[in-house]
């Protein structure tokens, strides 16, 4: 293609990442370094007959004026990155002076909101990842071996995760699994102990988020696992059948190899996806016991006190998390495309 016909092709496409991905990520770098201007306050003093009074009030004019001459803030530079709420440096070097093993320092570090939510987000990303590309894999190969008139309707089954909203399928399952819910009375009466709840401690609590996260993106990885099926070449599954190969092997060596693009497309979009959870966090009211970086950001955003700043820069630590998480994989890929080329 000629470069004047690419400018025009990609003109568009440009011009809307620039105004809804470049842009508004700039805004947020520039917000994570400003905080609000404090009030002005004027101090007066009162006198009368029995002497004199200082009293302070807001000037809420100058304090209108500031704010109108810099509306974004104060600067602040990189100290809301490093105060309590994120990455904690004072915090965390004094843990790590007082604690006398890795576990004292990892407990001390659980008690630091940041880390408690990265601990939580990065165990479910590299758990849910994994086990529902396995998942979906498995479907994937069950619903192609079956009879052309089950097809159909295995599939449309398989689908319903993916099709109820996140936050109302989590909503669900957080009532399934409540002592009055049908799962939830059933674990109790499996282990026969009527105080056993999931939603009781730490543990459960991440089990239950886990499993509901392979549950509700397995369907993902199962849709596009079975297209790639549909255009494996029959000619190599034939000659490994012919060549005595068992049905393992046919996958391993025949079918996972053909499907590795599809695999890294899939891990890729599942990897952005589960390190942003905060669905189920909100849905399972698991604020206790499990918290997201997403969740953070939601919960600076609400209230009546909004903390834009430390929104923004949980928004910018969250980003660069999905970056270094994403590298790997898209060095991968970029190896393979010039292994090709």
């Amino acid at each position: 293609m000629k470069h004047r016909t690419f400018f025009w092709f990609f003109l568009p496409t440009g011009l809307a990442m620039l105004l809804f991905i470049a842009f508004p990520i700039v805004s947020v770098i520039t917000q994570s370094m400003h905080t609000p201007h404090d009030a002005v306050l004027v101090v007066t003093e009162n006198c009368g007959p029995f002497g004199c009074t200082e009293e302070t009030a807001v000037d809420q004019e100058a304090t209108e004026a500031l704010r109108s001459a810099k509306p974004v803030g104060k600067f602040v530079g990189l100290d809301i990155y490093l105060d309590r709420g994120h990455l904690a440096v004072t915090e965390v070097a004094q843990a790590w002076r007082n604690s006398d093993s890795l576990g004292a320092f990892f407990n001390r570090l659980g008690n630091l909101p940041f880390y408690r939510a990265m601990a939580f987000t990065l165990t479910y990303t590299f758990t849910v990842t994994p086990l529902l590309i396995i998942l979906g894999l498995m479907i994937a190969l069950a619903v192609n071996s079956l009879h052309r008139h089950l097809k159909g309707l295995v599939i449309f089954f398989s689908l319903l995760p993916m099709i109820v909203t996140p936050l109302i399928g989590s909503l669900i399952l957080f009532w399934m699994v409540d002592s009055r819910g049908i799962l939830g009375s059933t674990l109790q009466w499996l282990a026969n102990d009527p105080g056993l709840s999931l939603k009781a401690s730490t543990g459960l609590t991440w089990i239950m988020l886990i499993v509901y996260g392979v549950w509700h993106s397995a369907p993902f990885a199962f849709v596009v696992f079975y297209a790639g099926l549909q255009t494996l070449p029959k000619d190599q599954l034939e000659s490994a059948q012919i060549d005595g190969a068992a049905r393992w092997q046919q996958v391993r060596y025949v079918v996972v190899p053909h499907l590795m693009p599809l695999v890294t497309f899939v891990a890729l979009i599942q990897l952005m996806d589960n390190f942003r959870v905060f669905e189920p966090v909100v849905g399972f009211s698991a604020e206790a016991h499990a918290t997201s970086l997403s969740w953070i950001i939601f919960n600076d955003l609400g209230g009546e006190t909004r903390q834009l700043s430390a929104a923004s820069a949980t928004s910018v630590l969250t980003i660069i998390g999905v970056a270094i998480l994403l590298s790997p994989v898209l060095v991968r890929t970029w190896h393979d495309f010039k292994g090709k080329t």
